[in-house]
């Protein structure tokens, strides 16, 4: 048999069940420990953990107030961010049309220019033209003259006769050089 059956068999207490006089004296050392602590650590603990909580929902306002201002804040810079792509959206098209505008002024600029050089290059070739048939005509006059006057053996040095020959004789020239052109237009 076992020795725990044996010995409680043999004997008259229980040992489950305490005696009369350990369970007074445990009674009132629990109610001293219970009575200090109701007294000196419930008020103590108690008194801690309002404050925590108190601590918390403050914290918790705070939170929620600075989360209420941190969305006004964010609202106000999207709108700021809004309102700045806006102004460079607009800024940006008016770059686009000035710079149209001075393209084509440039243009029109240039192409005034361009036909002010033309115009003065055609002026100087006109001008040059002239100068240069006019040369040749002197020229001409003389080589003219000297072999009409060497042809004819007389000198043909009055200026009045030899303008007249050398008109007559460039105006033969002319005649003879616009024969084959108009020949070919008849054609």
């Amino acid at each position: 048999m076992n020795p725990l059956v044996q010995l409680a068999a043999e004997g008259k207490e229980n040992p489950l069940v305490p005696p009369i006089p350990e369970l007074v004296i445990g009674l009132i050392a629990f109610v001293i420990v219970f009575g200090f602590l109701y007294k000196k650590l419930i008020p103590n603990i108690n008194k801690v953990l309002e404050e925590r909580r108190e601590a918390i929902e403050g914290g918790i306002e705070k939170a929620e107030a600075a989360q209420t201002e941190a969305q006004s804040v964010l609202e106000q810079y999207k709108a700021q961010l809004a309102e700045a792509r806006h102004e460079a959206a607009r800024l940006r098209q008016e770059a686009q049309e000035q710079g149209a505008a001075l393209i084509a002024e440039m243009r029109a600029e240039g192409q005034r220019q361009r036909d002010e050089i033309i115009a003065a290059g055609h002026a100087q070739i006109e001008a040059d033209r002239k100068a240069a048939a006019h040369t040749l005509r002197q020229d001409v006059g003389r080589l003219a003259t000297d072999l009409a006057g060497k042809l004819v053996g007389e000198s043909l040095q009055d200026h009045a006769r030899q303008s007249r020959v050398i008109d007559r004789f460039l105006d033969d020239l002319e005649d003879k050089a616009d024969a084959p052109s108009k020949a070919e237009a008849a054609r």
